[in-house]
């Protein structure tokens, strides 16, 4: 099946199997290896991305329902510099540690941080609280993002 989207803000076209998920796609098709594959369940989150300016499970959608669409990985978000202050507050509090959940983490962060600038601490974990992560136990997680938060009010 053929396929036409904006991944990056470069517009992609390529066939795809009807059966591939998006994150297959990103990784094995466009060489896009930031986001990663964790449970292939949706319940890990590390497979998050932005999908025409909403965070999805890339592992639950098939890139075949997406053309048209735009999507945005985390190499998007580094280059274009939206995240860069949430990245430097997760190096400060060393929320990044093994960095297998970052990139998700990340994406689900910016999320809150672009669309809830006043969001609270309790309202900070329950957004992160899809995204699984085994090394931080969170509360630098949480910390980075308050920090981001406050830091641009």
């Amino acid at each position: 099946m053929r396929i036409t989207l904006t991944v990056n803000g470069e517009r992609v076209t390529r066939d795809v199997e009807p059966r591939r998920h998006l994150i297959d796609f990103l990784r094995l098709d466009l060489g896009l290896t930031g986001s990663h594959a964790g449970c292939e369940h949706g319940v890990c989150g590390a497979c998050t991305l932005r999908v025409d300016g909403e965070i999805v499970r890339g592992c639950l959608v098939l890139a075949a329902s997406l053309d048209g669409a735009e999507v945005t990985t985390i190499e998007g978000l580094s280059d274009s510099g939206e995240m860069a202050d949430l990245q430097d507050a997760f190096i400060a509090r060393n929320a990044a540690q093994c960095g297998f959940c970052t990139p998700g983490m990340i994406m689900a962060a910016a999320d809150i941080v672009r669309n809830h600038p006043g969001a609270t601490r309790a309202e900070i974990r329950e957004h992160l609280s899809g995204n699984y992560c085994r090394c931080t136990g969170y509360q630098a997680i949480v910390d980075a993002v308050e920090a981001t938060l406050e830091a641009r009010r």
